[in-house]
């Protein structure tokens, strides 16, 4: 497999309430975690879409995945919203 780039896929932003203490803003949060085919050696996604075809023009660059024999591609943090599709081109 070429060198992949995680890539998040992000929830519409939501509004958070605010309160005498913190500012409003807004949060964001990640539906699914996808990959991406990279340049060897860039830090970015070289193409318009990830592994499993969705179009990242509105997703938000994670990192490169871990380098580690056995670790997997994606942050443990996010394994309940990995992609099965981007999870299957790479495992095969």
């Amino acid at each position: 497999m070429s060198e992949i780039v995680v890539v998040y896929e992000l929830d519409k932003s939501v509004a958070t309430h605010s309160s005498p203490d913190t500012p409003s803003g807004e949060e964001r949060h990640i539906r699914k975690v996808h990959a991406a085919p990279a340049t060897p050696g860039a830090p970015t996604p070289t193409g318009p879409r990830t592994l499993c075809g969705r179009d990242i023009f509105a997703m938000e660059t994670a990192r490169k995945p871990s380098e580690h024999p056995g670790a997997p591609w994606y942050p443990a943090e996010y394994a309940s919203v990995v992609c099965p599709d981007c999870d299957a081109v790479i495992e095969t």
